[in-house]
C-alpha cells in the first residue's frame, strides 16, 4: 500500500513532493519593476504624503530626513562617490528611481514587507528623492513622472562588456 501511494506522489512531481505553482500564485509574486519605470503600477504619491508615511513606517530606523540609524542613510552624500570614502545613499547612488519604488514596494519596512499601498509607495519615493533635492516640495509622482527622474549617478555606471551578458 505504501508503494502504491508513493508512486502516485512520485508522478504529480519530479521529487515526489510539492505541486506546481498556479499562475495567481506567481502573479502575485512577479512584481518586478524594470529601471526604465516597465511594470510600474497605476497610482501616485505626493512629498507631503511620503512625509507622514516615512514618519510612521521608516523614521524609526532610516532617521527622520533619511540620515540613517538603524537603517542605511538616505539622503545625502552627492559628489562623495568618486572620493576615499563614498557615502552612498539614494541621492547619490542609485542609478534609476523605478528601483527605488521597486525595493520599498517589495522589501520596506523590513517588519512588514509589502504592506505599503502602491499610492504610499510613490508618495516616500517622491519624498525620499526630496530629501536628496531630486524632486520638489511639491511633487507628485506617479509611473511616468518616477520614471523621469533622472538620477545624479546614472551615467557612472560602467556596462559589463561580456558578450554573453544581455545589454
Amino acid at each position: 500500500m505504501l508503494c502504491t501511494f508513493g508512486s502516485v506522489a512520485q508522478a504529480q512531481s519530479p521529487y515526489g513532493i510539492g505541486r506546481p505553482a498556479t499562475s495567481a500564485e506567481i502573479a502575485g509574486w512577479n512584481i518586478d519593476i524594470g529601471r526604465d519605470g516597465s511594470n510600474l503600477p497605476n497610482g501616485s504619491g505626493s512629498v507631503s504624503r511620503g512625509r507622514e508615511v516615512f514618519a510612521q513606517q521608516c523614521a524609526s530606523c532610516h532617521g527622520e530626513k533619511g540620515e540613517g540609524g538603524l537603517g542605511d542613510r538616505l539622503a545625502g552624500g552627492q559628489g562623495t562617490i568618486g572620493t576615499a570614502r563614498p557615502i552612498r545613499t539614494v541621492g547619490s547612488y542609485w542609478p534609476y528611481t523605478p528601483t527605488l519604488f521597486d525595493y520599498i514596494r517589495r522589501a520596506m519596512p523590513q517588519n512588514a514587507p509589502q504592506s505599503l499601498s502602491d499610492e504610499d509607495v510613490y508618495a516616500v519615493s517622491a519624498y525620499v528623492l526630496n530629501l536628496n533635492g531630486l524632486v520638489g516640495a511639491d511633487a507628485t509622482l506617479d509611473a511616468k513622472s518616477l520614471a523621469a527622474v533622472k538620477m545624479p549617478n546614472r551615467d557612472r555606471f560602467v556596462g559589463d562588456a561580456r558578450p554573453d551578458v544581455k545589454k
